[in-house]
């Protein structure tokens, strides 16, 4: 299962959180990945209102990439710390073993802008993969659908993105695929598949229009 894009801040708050995480549980994921763009705001001025993400359940976790929003907000690292200490695994060009030797690889990496933050961050896709069993499959998040370029030229399997929310608000849908080509949905890119969130929440005004809001429960078989 995963959330993305649920940009807590102004208009979002606690609420509606404690409700997305809720509708995630009902479902009843092994899994849980949130793919960035999760906070507009400071730990100062939203701890209170992002707390009900520690309730998410799952029993191969729950984990986190950066989106372009994380690198907006003053104390990356803080919220960074407070994800770790309330059970959600942040994973910044790392990958990690899911369900052992007849499981695959979870990986993630940092936004495609987080390069600008400094501080060590910056996607880097080779790191994530360094080392890995070529055989084994791979997920990847990864905030920008953009991303996908890498993850073909590295053999991923499936790339999991956020970002575009869909457009939000048509025919605003229409400008944004002049810069993202991977609007809402699932792609085939050769050996590589994208899904593309449509995003849980929103931003700017607060609406969408022919874009829903959505939660993604993705299931993953054996070829």
């Amino acid at each position: 299962m995963r959330s993305t894009d649920v940009h807590v801040g102004p208009t979002i708050g606690r609420a509606y959180l404690e409700d997305i995480v809720q509708r995630v549980n009902a479902l009843q994921p092994d899994l849980v990945a949130v793919t960035g763009d999760l906070v507009d705001g400071s730990l100062e001025q939203l701890r209170a209102h992002v707390e009900p993400i520690a309730r998410l359940k799952a029993p191969d976790g729950a984990f986190f990439v950066t989106g372009n929003h994380e690198y907006f907000v003053r104390g990356l690292e803080e919220w960074l710390d407070f994800l770790r200490t309330h059970g959600v695994r942040v994973l910044r060009n790392e990958r990690v073993s899911i369900r052992g030797s007849h499981g695959f690889d979870l990986a993630g990496i940092d936004d495609l802008t987080a390069k600008s933050y400094g501080r060590g961050h910056g996607a880097d896709l080779r790191r994530a993969l360094a080392g890995r069993q070529q055989e084994r499959p791979v997920v990847l998040l990864a905030h920008q659908p953009r991303q996908v370029k890498d993850a073909i030229a590295h053999g991923v399997d499936l790339q999991l993105s956020g970002h575009t929310h869909g457009g939000q608000i048509f025919p605003f849908s229409l400008l944004v695929r002049l810069f993202e080509p991977y609007l809402a949905g699932t792609f085939k890119l050769g050996q590589t598949q994208l899904y593309v969130s449509r995003g849980t929440g929103y931003w700017g005004p607060p609406m969408r229009l022919g874009a829903p809001a959505e939660i993604a429960l993705i299931e993953l078989v054996c070829a």
